[in-house]
């Protein structure tokens, strides 16, 4: 009986661990500067399209979640260092992030835009419409990887700046000749405090990414809780409804 007893009681143990790591709290973190996506509200607290995804999620698997701000740069290495489970912060899905991390389905689509003074000469979004520009974009993301991969060889000064805000206000004062970013985020900003100074040039051809969820490497239960989730979210009209508050249009 000792073989059937040590079963039991290995997959009694192998059960309990399980209920426990589906009951233990959820630490989500989110940036807190990429409005409307995040954003921090005057009380402290962390706001946007993001975080009422976020917490949607948790509603729907049951969960308790914590949600913690986190700068943009240091995202990938404190999930790495366990710092918190998930990242839900509009990042992008690419191959090179999957070589660190592990990443659910998406919850939205979005392509790259320019953004230029109202008053700009520049024609369009191609490489040699930038030539001899300054071109702004956030550090980390995939408008500075694509900015710093075609913009520059096109002969464009490319900067780059911390946070989404720093470098629209650079665009907004004069600093730099175009902007490039997360299409849904600049539509925000002009309809917004861009409203006056800025107008969008275009989408730039082939850059539709989708962003999902960031987790670390080998978290695979996890993944399919907020795959599941994400899954009835769609279907059951939460997604569109949250999505509405921010846009008139459909991102997933």
């Amino acid at each position: 009986m000792k073989p059937v007893l040590i079963a039991a009681t290995a997959l009694l143990l192998g059960l309990t661990r399980l209920a426990f790591a589906e009951n233990a709290p959820i630490r989500i973190a989110t940036e807190g500067a990429y409005p409307p996506f995040n954003f921090m509200q005057p009380d402290g607290s962390v706001a946007g399209l993001d975080v009422d995804m976020a917490n949607a999620l948790c509603a729907q698997m049951k969960a308790r979640c914590t949600i913690v701000t986190q700068d943009w740069d240091g995202m990938i290495p404190a999930l790495m260092a366990g710092k918190f489970d998930a990242v839900v912060a509009s990042m992008s899905i690419t191959e090179e992030r999957r070589k660190q991390v592990d990443f659910t389905d998406k919850y939205y689509t979005t392509p790259l835009a320019v953004t230029v003074p109202k008053d700009s000469a520049i024609a369009g979004v191609a490489a040699t419409d930038m030539a001899g520009k300054a071109v702004g974009a956030q550090a980390g993301t995939t408008q500075a990887s694509y900015a710093e991969d075609v913009y520059t060889k096109g002969g464009a000064d490319v900067r780059i700046y911390p946070t989404q805000d720093e470098a629209a206000a650079d665009l907004q004062n004069g600093r730099v000749d175009a902007l490039i970013s997360d299409k849904f985020v600049v539509v925000d900003w002009l309809g917004k405090a861009g409203a006056d100074c800025c107008r969008l040039l275009g989408d730039v051809p082939g850059t539709e990414t989708e962003a999902g969820i960031a987790l670390r490497k080998g978290d695979d239960a996890l993944r399919e809780r907020f795959n599941a989730a994400i899954k009835a979210i769609v279907a059951d009209g939460t997604h569109r409804r949250i999505v509405a508050k921010y846009f008139p249009f459909d991102i997933y």
